[in-house]
């Protein structure tokens, strides 16, 4: 494999994990000594074809099961729920860079370190998973979390719109509670993983925010009001759900605007 879009293609249209996993890894490297290309001289894939795993078991949103964590199987559930957004995010990152086209290299080189900082959370995930005797596809998992970009695959604004800036986004809101949770409950190693996703997903959020503003740029369109109606578009009139983390979503490239917008 020598470009971008290769390594792109495997990842998204083959099942075996750890070949994932070890492509994204040599994908990253391979730029990073200057042999990837990044000349677009293959065909796009349909989006219904992009393979998964045959586990975990894929579920409706009202049908997973509800767990606490004061049990070892409850932590066991929850850590692999986050295992499943990880793997999720690193298919995400690459059909972003894989299906749309002819942007500036910087977009594509973007993304694929994107892709690879997924596969580090994922793969730290699942070593934290075998403390509780268990491996990514041992539970069952939400199956609404690709919906983002089947819904989106004809449409880069929205793509960036919905994923980074919005549900991506989300864990700036939800994981720093998280990580309040485990230092409460003086577990140091989940802390110290929930902390570095959390600090990564700042800078990837961030990278959907320029992007999606280069766009609308380039499109002639305003990109706060292009957002606020993407998000009414795709939610049928409603906003997502706060509370919203203001300071990290600054930091990520919101504005006080869409802030404002979002809370009220």
């Amino acid at each position: 494999m020598k470009t971008v879009f290769e390594f792109a293609e495997a990842c998204l249209y083959r099942k075996d994990i750890d070949e994932k996993l070890a492509l994204t890894h040599l994908a990253k490297r391979f730029m990073e000594e200057g042999k990837l290309s990044f000349k677009s001289d293959t065909s796009v894939l349909p989006i219904r074809s992009v393979a998964f795993p045959e586990k975990p078991e894929l579920l409706a949103p009202r049908n997973m099961p509800k767990r606490k964590l004061n049990s070892n199987e409850g932590l066991a559930a929850f850590f692999h729920a986050i295992a499943h957004i990880e793997f999720m995010a690193i298919y995400l990152a690459w059909d972003l860079l894989y299906r749309f086209r002819g942007l500036p290299e910087q977009f594509y080189r973007d993304w694929l370190t994107i892709a690879d900082e997924e596969a580090q959370h994922f793969a730290l995930i699942r070593i934290h998973l075998q403390k509780f005797n268990c491996d990514y596809g041992d539970f069952p998992a939400h199956s609404g979390l690709w919906d983002h970009a089947t819904d989106t695959a004809e449409d880069l604004t929205a793509r960036l719109a919905l994923v980074p800036r919005c549900m991506e986004a989300r864990g700036l809101d939800v994981t720093p509670a998280m990580v309040e949770k485990f230092k409460s409950l003086e577990d140091d190693a989940s802390v110290s993983l929930l902390t570095r996703i959390l600090t990564d997903e700042v800078g990837h959020v961030e990278r959907g925010s320029y992007w999606f503003k280069f766009v609308c740029q380039q499109r002639g369109v305003a990109a706060e009001t292009h957002y606020q109606q993407t998000l009414l578009d795709y939610y049928k009139g409603k906003k997502p759900k706060g509370p919203f983390n203001r300071e990290m979503r600054i930091i990520a490239g919101f504005s006080h605007a869409e802030l404002d917008w979002l809370e009220h």
